[in-house]
């Protein structure tokens, strides 16, 4: 097992050497990488709204902005197919603006449009807070299976369950203050005003959020490598029952 993959004694004070804490720091970036997409799930999260306001400030035509918008994202799906490349962003991506194309044609709003984005947004930050309260934060849900802890840090990383509740907060708060702005703006701003707004906060509160989760796990102890363990006990019995049917 690597340094990685040890469960850390909690109650020692003892620091890592500098490249284990060089190797903590390079898995926590891959996996933060991994779990929320990295540049291309930004690029897909970003793309169909950006489209569907810039024709629509040129336009104002509610149809050609919504089948626009909707396109690039069904593209934008195809693209990681041929690929063979994981969907998982991308599709979430078609299905949020597929509610918001409803949405929009239902109302004949255009801001409608971006108005499933907000409530699931709103629903996000809660679940942060509500969970890191409750003692199990979402944010370790999500990430416990891409460091392959799964959630061993529940129960025998009390450091990791700190760092996990500590990024869930700020995940919720960060969500909840562009909630703030953003609520507001659909109430006054006109669409145009209040999709260029919405735009220009897609990125920075989710790097902000995804930069504190870093330096909290940066700091943490590091992951229990769950599945290692498993392998390594299925070959131990294996072990046992060869030695027992040893003559």
């Amino acid at each position: 097992m690597t340094s990685l993959d040890k469960p850390t004694d909690h109650g020692t004070t003892d620091q890592g050497s500098p490249d284990q804490d060089s190797d903590s720091r390079a898995v926590t970036e891959a996996a933060l990488f991994e779990a929320f997409g990295g540049v291309r799930g930004m690029v897909e999260t970003v793309a169909p709204g950006l489209l569907f306001v810039t024709i629509f400030t040129i336009n104002k035509d509610l149809h050609m902005s919504a089948i626009a918008a909707l396109a690039v994202s069904l593209v934008l799906v195809v693209v990681r197919l041929v690929m063979k490349d994981t969907v998982k962003h991308a599709f979430s991506g078609v299905f949020g603006v597929a509610f918001g194309v409803v949405f929009a044609m239902m109302t004949g709003n255009a801001k409608d449009f971006y108005l499933p984005g907000m409530l699931y947004t709103l629903g996000l930050a809660l679940a942060y807070i509500i969970t890191a309260l409750a003692g199990v934060p979402l944010i370790g849900l999500i990430l416990g299976p891409v460091f392959k802890e799964n959630l061993s840090w529940r129960t025998r990383n009390p450091g990791r369950k700190k760092a996990y509740t500590k990024a869930s907060w700020a995940w919720g708060l960060i969500l909840l203050a562009k909630c703030a702005i953003l609520f507001p703006l659909y109430w006054w701003a006109d669409t145009t005003q209040f999709g260029w707004v919405l735009i220009a906060l897609k990125i920075p509160p989710f790097l902000l959020a995804v930069w504190l989760t870093w330096v909290f796990l940066a700091k943490a102890p590091a992951p229990i490598d769950v599945f290692a363990e498993m392998e390594a006990a299925e070959k131990a019995e294996k072990e046992r029952e060869a030695e027992r049917r040893a003559p």
